[in-house]
């Protein structure tokens, strides 16, 4: 029961009990849920403004925590592409500098992606522009990896066709130095030895004695074995690829057949004077696209620079040819 109250009349000079009207009892009831509700509402959009709740702490710790991680990413990616530049720069600079190629363009590795809005997924959020640029930056990095993977299996090919090229070119003298007699004749215009009329020598011809060893100048396949050819006697020729052909003239006898592949150093016949040759010695040619080119350019495989100058200064000489 609640308590009674009264209040003091003073005509009757008596306490009289106060009588609350029903309507001011309501009054007071509307205005003071009115009162706790508005209390309430502010309570609630303060603590919502101010006061995080365990939901929203642990929301928060995962962007700090995501904001880190693509800081993070974005350094590991500054990493790759500076380790991707260094290799860029030696692809260019060395690689395919070495191996006679175009360099790829700086503006073809770095390119980008046009058409589409390829990152309007990550609009309308807080971070969009980080995430953008760091999924943009993960794009162009992937194609220029693409890029420089695609480049290095081309260096790759044009190694093994390089290595291929360099094994199969003539490189070395079909004669050996310790079996030479002397260099009798060189490239360029000679003396005839049965005409004695001066006129260009083709070839190079090397005096030694009869059944001296002749060597392959590179790897290659034997075209030609036979004397067939007006002058040359017996004599062999050599596919070496690239356009490239030797010839080895005025033979005493084989030790290969045709279509047999060779390599560098192999034996393949013996000096002889078969054909038009005034004494024993081997008659060498090199052909370059048919072309037939001086062969005083192809010895770097087995001569020093001390016996390649004194080559050199024989060769030189327009004295009488032996063929």
């Amino acid at each position: 029961m609640g308590k009674v109250k009264y209040y003091y009349d003073p005509e009757t000079l008596s306490y009289r009990k106060i009588q609350r009207k029903k309507r001011t009892t309501f009054k007071y009831a509307a205005m003071f849920i009115l009162g706790s509700a508005l209390f309430g509402f502010l309570f609630v959009f303060i603590s919502s403004q101010y006061i995080e709740s365990p939901k929203e702490r642990e929301l928060a710790r995962e962007l700090q925590n995501m904001e880190l991680q693509y800081k993070l990413l974005n350094k590991r990616m500054d990493d790759a592409i500076a380790a991707l530049e260094n290799v860029e720069e030696r692809d260019n600079a060395i690689y395919r500098l070495y191996f006679e190629a175009n360099p790829i363009p700086e503006e073809q590795r770095r390119a980008g992606f046009g058409g589409i809005n390829r990152y309007k997924k990550f609009e309308g959020y807080d971070n969009s522009q980080l995430i953008a640029e760091t999924n943009k930056r993960l794009d162009v990095l992937e194609k220029a990896i693409v890029i420089q993977s695609k480049s290095l299996d081309e260096i790759a090919k044009l190694a093994e066709d390089k290595e291929k090229f360099l094994e199969s070119i003539p490189a070395i003298q079909p004669v050996s130095n310790m079996d030479l007699t002397r260099m009798a004749s060189g490239y360029g215009y000679r003396t005839d030895p049965f005409t004695k009329v001066r006129k260009f020598h083709f070839g190079m011809d090397f005096t030694a004695p009869r059944g001296t060893p002749i060597y392959a100048t590179g790897n290659g396949v034997v075209k030609r074995a036979d004397s067939r050819s007006t002058g040359y006697g017996k004599h062999i020729r050599i596919d070496h690829g690239y356009g490239y052909v030797s010839l080895y003239a005025h033979l005493y006898k084989y030790n290969v057949k045709v279509n047999q592949r060779v390599k560098r150093g192999d034996l393949i016949g013996f000096v002889g004077s078969t054909g038009r040759s005034e004494a024993p010695h081997l008659h060498y040619e090199i052909f370059k696209d048919d072309e037939r080119i001086n062969p005083i350019n192809f010895y770097y495989g087995n001569l020093s620079a001390e016996e390649f100058d004194v080559l050199l200064r024989k060769a030189s000489l327009e004295n009488q040819s032996l063929d």
